[in-house]
Formats: C-alpha cells, sequence, structure tokens
C-alpha cells in the first residue's frame, strides 16, 4: 500500500529510520484501535507516553519446528492500529499508518486500568509501518533498539506555531528547496519536523510534493531546535532569489 504523495529523494542519514518513524508515531498517539480476535475497542484519550508501555512484548518462540506466532496456537489474536495524521492543513493528511500484530499471552487489560500490573502480555508478530515510500515490516529487535525522537511530543505545537504565528518563515524556507518550487505550486505548508530536519508540502494544482530540508545536525533534545531551525532560517536569507508563494 502507498499512501498519497512521494517524498523527494533525500540522504538515509537525513530522515529516521522506519523502527524511529514507528516509535515517534506511538509516542506522539492520543487514540489506537484495538482488534483482539476480530472485535474492535476504539481507544481514546491515550495521554502522555508510548502505548506500548501498557504492553509487554515477547518473542515468538518456535513450537515443533513451526512458529507458534504464524500458528496462533488457539490463542486470541490482537492488533494495533495508529494513524499519524499531520497537523497542518495540508492534503491528504495522514502521514503514516502503523500496526502491531501479534497473539494474546494474557487476557487484554484494556487501556483504561490504573494498575500497572494488569499490563497485557502479548507474543508480537510483526509491525507494520505504511508510508508515501511504501511498507516496512519491522522485528521485535528493531523496535526495542530505537527510541522515539526526542521533538515527538512537542511536533505538533511547533509546526502549528510556526504556521499560524510565523507563516512568513514558512515562505522564506522556500528558497533552500532545490530544484526551485515550480510555478505551479499555490501553496505551502510545513508538514513534519523530527530531530534530522522539517519537512514542506509543496501542493500543486494537481497533487504535491514533499521536501525535507535537514538541519546542519541531529537534535539530541528538543532545547536544541530552535538553533537549528535559525540555522536553516539563516540559510535561506543568504538565498538571493526571492518567493512569493502564499504560506
Amino acid at each position: 500500500m502507498r499512501l498519497p504523495g512521494a517524498p523527494a529523494a533525500t540522504p538515509a542519514a537525513a530522515r529516521p529510520t522506519d523502527a524511529e518513524r514507528v516509535r515517534s508515531v506511538l509516542a506522539r498517539a492520543h487514540s489506537m484501535t484495538v482488534v483482539v480476535d476480530g472485535v474492535r475497542h476504539e481507544v481514546r484519550h491515550l495521554g502522555d507516553g508510548d502505548p506500548l508501555a501498557r504492553l509487554h512484548l515477547h518473542p515468538a518462540v518456535p513450537a515443533h519446528g513451526h512458529s507458534a506466532s504464524l500458528l496462533g496456537d488457539g490463542r486470541p489474536s490482537i492488533r494495533l492500529e495508529f494513524t499519524d495524521v499531520a497537523p497542518t492543513p495540508v492534503r491528504d493528511r495522514v502521514r503514516a499508518r502503523v500496526t502491531v500484530l501479534g497473539h494474546l499471552l494474557t487476557p487484554y487489560a484494556g487501556a483504561d486500568t490504573a494498575d500497572d500490573s494488569a499490563a497485557t502480555c502479548v507474543e508480537y508478530g510483526q509491525a507494520v509501518l505504511e508510508t508515501a515510500a511504501g511498507t516496512s515490516y519491522l522485528a521485535l529487535e528493531e523496535l526495542e533498539g530505537a527510541r522515539p525522537d526526542p521533538l515527538a511530543p512537542y511536533e505538533a505545537g511547533m509546526l502549528t506555531h510556526l504556521l499560524d504565528e510565523h507563516p512568513e518563515l514558512v515562505t522564506l524556507l522556500l528558497r533552500l528547496v532545490r530544484p526551485r518550487p515550480a510555478a505551479g505550486v499555490v501553496r505551502v505548508l510545513p508538514l513534519a519536523l523530527d530531530r534530522y530536519g522539517i519537512t514542506l508540502r509543496l501542493e500543486e494544482r494537481t497533487g504535491h510534493r514533499d521536501v525535507r530540508l535537514p538541519f546542519p545536525s541531529p537534535l539530541d533534545d528538543v532545547e536544541q531546535s530552535g538553533a537549528q531551525i535559525q540555522a536553516l532560517l539563516s540559510a535561506a536569507r543568504r538565498r538571493s532569489h526571492p518567493n512569493t508563494l502564499p504560506a
């Protein structure tokens, strides 16, 4: 599956790994759908923190030459579904979908219990990440080895502040876009922000394209974001050509 739109080519070092992106989607999620043995549960108001903290993920253990995860071994299946929606009013606001698949080792405890001892144990199957670039499948080791982006909890507020309070800066960042925006671009909006840089969506009369503007160096924490954004803006001001596209 491919979501609408396709990101412009950017060096791999200037973007999150698939595992980092999954962990970031989970870190900023406000809701999710849990499907237990075909029964859907809509969970809203997740609060702060990674929803996977409510689950104990266990690796699949092969049984009699077959994967117990694939056979299910009679245990109820569980599927967690997350949709990553852009905080700004871009076209095609769904940036990614994440699905975590597995089988229950203990009864599903639900999301409303405050008892940490009631967390659900799950035999992990796989995580699926769907983006405009395609579909990726992640093993448990990849998910456990990744960390959420340090900007993930703050991204929505930072992007909406940029758009609402400083739209002229969004237009200024267009000076860094290569190749230069075509005459068919009618609007530009900030789409995403992570430790590696900011992504702009250039909307044309028919379709759109996404362009990543990498920071001089990746961030380690949110306190470094101001200096890195200012570095991009300074580089944009040094570019000589003007832009008059609406932000």
